[in-house]
């Protein structure tokens, strides 16, 4: 689904600062609960849409609790939520009118998820490394190889679903085809932001 890969640098760079590494993700995790359930009340006529939102901002909410539990067990206070230019120039992409609204705002969701699965499992795989090198930072490292291991796979299937529910708003092949342009805007806004210590 994505177009482009994350720098090779990226880990270095989201992890030299942890705490606001862990405070961003935890906002997203809030924010992609927060827009499941605000398309669930725009698009509530649907019981098997309504369902399977509800059920990805309930997974989306205990993400949000495990994240906080985490950062309170390595002693990291959660941080104020910042803009986030990545979401912010892909929610400007979407279309008006419907079903293309409805398409968009699930392609793009679907997007960001996408997104998360890739950085969560680099994240995964990085501090995998760490916890093999040993030293002072092995247990900590081991235990975020394994958070985000778990994590990433539910990143995954929520971008499915997505994809899923926007092939029930209209024809695979139009959902196909915007996608497709939808992935290269987002291919092309990742490319341009710094790296740093965020999940976008």
């Amino acid at each position: 689904m994505l177009l482009h890969a994350t720098s090779a640098d990226w880990f270095a760079a989201a992890t030299a600062d942890l705490g606001g590494l862990l405070s961003d993700h935890l906002h997203a995790e809030r924010k992609a609960a927060e827009n499941a359930l605000l398309l669930l009340r725009k698009y509530p006529h649907d019981r098997d849409f309504v369902e399977t939102l509800a059920r990805l901002a309930h997974e989306e909410t205990s993400h949000v609790v495990q994240v906080t539990l985490l950062m309170e067990e390595l002693g990291l206070s959660p941080r104020s939520d910042i803009s986030n230019p990545y979401t912010r120039q892909l929610f400007e992409q979407m279309r008006q009118g419907e079903p293309a609204r409805k398409v968009d705002s699930l392609l793009v969701a679907a997007l960001i998820e996408a997104r998360s699965h890739e950085r969560l499992r680099l994240l995964a795989a990085g501090f995998a490394e760490v916890a093999a090198r040993g030293g002072a930072e092995s247990a900590r490292a081991e235990k975020l190889s394994e958070f985000y291991t778990v994590l990433a796979n539910a990143e995954e299937r929520h971008a499915e679903s997505f994809v899923a529910l926007a092939e029930r708003a209209d024809s695979k092949p139009a959902v196909a085809e915007r996608l497709q342009a939808l992935a290269q805007r987002e291919a092309a806004i990742v490319a341009e932001l710094p790296l740093g210590p965020r999940v976008h």
